[in-house]
């Protein structure tokens, strides 16, 4: 009887060790991690928006073979929209400073509003404009036509700096029969909205 208990008592300890699993230890479980997903760096800034700032320049006019040059200042605004790599948008702005004589007329100020079109290089805006110019005097006023060329650099993205050379002509100014011609080329700091 001895054996008979001693042989199920065998039976059982190895029956309970084989239900119970092996001496292996389990598999760990797969974890599954959801990918991250990664944004590329904008290549080009976004000129989207309202801007205003101040200019520092100097003003050349010619009428009639004769020419002065003086030191001018102003104030500027616009909104530009950015297409892309494409930027469009539009400026006013006033010049003025000290007085250019041209036989005995003064040139007072310089009033613009202008289309500008450019390349978005990123922090960088290469750009041409285009648009009508009233230039004051104290003989009187004209309208004629300015162009140039520009370009502004972000130094963050609420402040940029540049420069803008602009041609204005003036035919027949004031009906007095004399075409005049001014340039101006200005450093710019512009704070953008």
């Amino acid at each position: 009887m001895k054996r008979i208990l001693l042989g199920t008592a065998l039976v059982a300890t190895a029956a309970t060790s084989t239900y119970a699993g092996s001496a292996d230890p389990a598999p760990a479980e797969t974890v599954i991690v959801a990918p991250v997903e990664t944004t590329a760096a904008p290549v080009g800034g976004d000129w989207t928006g309202a801007y205003g700032g101040l200019s520092f320049g100097n003003l050349s006019a010619e009428a009639d073979d004769l020419d002065d040059s003086e030191g001018v200042f102003g104030v500027y605004g616009g909104y530009d929209y950015d297409f892309g790599q494409f930027v469009l948008g539009g400026e006013l702005d006033y010049q003025t400073g000290e007085d250019i004589e041209l036989a005995g007329v003064e040139v007072d100020d310089v009033l613009r509003a202008k289309v500008r079109g450019g390349y978005d290089l990123g922090r960088t805006l290469v750009y041409g404009t285009v648009g009508a110019a009233q230039l004051n005097t104290n003989i009187g006023d004209d309208t004629g036509i300015v162009g140039g060329l520009g370009v502004e650099y972000k130094v963050t993205e609420q402040f940029t700096v540049g420069g803008e050379y602009l041609a204005h002509r003036f035919d027949d100014f004031d009906d007095t029969g004399v075409d005049v011609e001014a340039d101006t080329v200005s450093i710019r700091g512009s704070f953008r909205f």
